[in-house]
């Protein structure tokens, strides 16, 4: 059973004198139904969680009478409201409210997915998605995680860090195989994510799922700072990767220069 680590950010705000550690505790718990997809038992969330069993218990109990969590004595849930923290987030979010009447024409134009994704430590988050009209899913659903050093959207993110920093920040990773095509040398990913910042893009292919390319650009907000990356991504049947570069890099280009004066 995997467990989930507190960043780097986290245990700064533990040594500082306003902090609470019930909340963290809860917020923690919360977070480990999402590593196995499936009813977890109090000793998975404690062993995830890194917690006593009777800490989580008494966490439980209290999201349960909260209704975040629904469970029997042995297996235990996410209820669907929880949904309103990420509805709350989602709907606070400049980025997402700005990006999605345009990815949506992009989604369109390229009849293919449009993902917008932040950077989380080492992971990047897609926080908006736009499909076209005909029925189509990669499973990069609105709060699906990836590695950020695998995926065209994470070396475009990681690309805004000055060289220094990304090579401190690469090298404090854990490069873990994603699919046979992962590049895992730490020196040839730095060089790639530099290279990618200089062409303005980057394509990743197959590197973070198997079967599936993608391409993505950064967006910036409106002093040239880069907040997000969008990207378009495509089963390896349907299209090249030259294909890509002509047809939706243009597209995803086209929609990063009207985003950046909106986005403030």
């Amino acid at each position: 059973m995997p467990r989930l680590k507190r960043t780097e950010e986290e245990e700064k705000a533990r040594e500082g004198g306003e902090f609470i550690e019930t909340l963290d505790r809860g917020l923690r718990v919360i977070q480990s139904f999402g590593i196995d997809r499936r009813p977890m038992t109090l000793s998975d969330l404690s062993k995830s969680a890194n917690l006593p069993r009777a800490t989580v218990r008494r966490i439980l109990m209290t999201l349960v009478k909260s209704g975040f969590v629904a469970g029997n004595e042995r297996l235990f849930s996410l209820t669907p409201r929880v949904l309103l923290l990420a509805s709350a987030y989602l709907t606070s979010n400049q980025i997402s409210t700005v990006m999605q009447p345009l990815m949506d024409e992009v989604a369109g134009r390229a009849k293919e997915v449009c993902s917008l994704a932040i950077l989380d430590g080492e992971e990047v988050v897609f926080i908006a998605r736009s499909s076209p009209a005909r029925v189509f899913s990669t499973g990069l659903d609105i709060g699906y995680r990836l590695p950020a050093f695998c995926t065209s959207v994470g070396r475009v993110l990681l690309g805004r860090l000055a060289n220094d920093e990304l090579t401190r920040t690469v090298d404090g990773m854990k490069l873990a195989t994603q699919t046979q095509s992962t590049l895992l040398d730490k020196s040839a990913v730095i060089a790639t994510i530099i290279a990618d910042r200089t062409k303005g893009y980057s394509l990743v292919d197959q590197e973070a799922e198997e079967g599936f390319r993608s391409i993505s650009v950064p967006i910036r907000r409106y002093d040239g700072a880069v907040i997000a990356a969008a990207n378009i991504g495509a089963h390896v049947d349907r299209i090249t990767t030259g294909e890509m570069i002509d047809r939706f890099l243009p597209l995803l280009k086209e929609m990063s220069l009207a985003a950046q004066p909106l986005l403030v």
